[in-house]
Order: structure tokens, then C-alpha cells, then sequence
């Protein structure tokens, strides 16, 4: 006998009842319908990361300027009056 398991069976005669609750707030043309989620595939996480990688370089960038650079300094100050 390996560690960790039994020879005794265990076993289940009752069976598992699935209790619907009706869900009150739901509209009604999503009563009837199965919500189901799937993960995105390789080429949409790879979309995505590059998006977000972007947008952070972007970010990075303006911060730099924001710092270092006196009329860009300027000029934001000035869009936010």
C-alpha cells in the first residue's frame, strides 16, 4: 500500500442534486442563456501585452520629459488651468 491512499473504497450512494436559484436581477433574454468564458488564444495575450508594454513606454517617456524638460513642464501646467 502506497502512502496516502486507502484500499477501502469510498462510496457515494447519494447523489448530488443541482439547486438552481432563480437569479431575480438577471434580464430576461439572459435567463435561458449559458454564460461561458474562454481564455484569449496566444495571439491576443501577444496583442494585448504589446498594447500595455506601449502605453507604459509612453508613459515612461512623458514622465522623463515631465522632469527634465522646463517648457514641457510648462506646458503641462498650463493644459491644466
Amino acid at each position: 500500500m502506497s502512502k496516502g491512499f486507502s484500499d477501502n473504497e469510498v462510496k457515494n450512494d447519494t447523489e448530488i442534486k443541482d439547486v438552481k436559484k432563480e437569479n431575480k436581477f438577471l434580464p430576461s433574454f439572459i435567463k435561458d442563456k449559458k454564460i461561458t468564458y474562454t481564455l484569449p488564444s496566444k495571439k491576443q495575450q501577444n496583442i494585448l501585452a504589446s498594447i500595455v508594454l506601449g502605453l507604459n513606454g509612453i508613459l515612461l517617456l512623458i514622465v522623463i520629459l515631465y522632469l527634465n524638460n522646463q517648457k514641457f513642464h510648462d506646458f503641462v501646467l498650463n493644459i491644466g488651468r
